[in-house]
């Protein structure tokens, strides 16, 4: 796959308040998020790389126990098995990337 248009991709929920749309590369995967003021992801880690990326909105995002609001144009660079977790502070737009791509998210199958 070359080329994606995120607009012909099925909308998932893999939580409340976060829609998302996924696809992925042969070494990444990517979601696109639509985000609820007040939605959250507890604090979690897991073996991949992720990389959040604010397009609009604000985004409380904590990495290994400290936090930062991230708002359009911001980055979080999460390492490897780093506890994090994010807070959706205001209706927000992000695009979050996994390297390796996962499998999951919240119970939703990605492949």
């Amino acid at each position: 796959m070359t080329f994606v248009d995120t607009n012909e991709l099925d909308v998932r929920e893999p939580r409340e308040g976060w829609k998302g749309k996924f696809f992925r590369s042969e070494s990444m995967g990517f979601a696109w998020y639509t985000v609820e003021a007040g939605a959250w992801i507890h604090v979690h880690q897991h073996s991949n790389d992720e990389v959040w990326i604010v397009v609009e909105g604000e985004l409380e995002v904590t990495v290994d126990g400290a936090a930062f609001v991230a708002g359009p144009g911001c980055a979080a660079v999460v390492p490897p098995d780093t506890p994090h977790g994010v807070k959706a502070l205001t209706d927000a737009r992000a695009i979050v990337v996994d390297s390796p791509p996962r499998d999951s998210i919240g119970g939703v199958d990605l492949t």
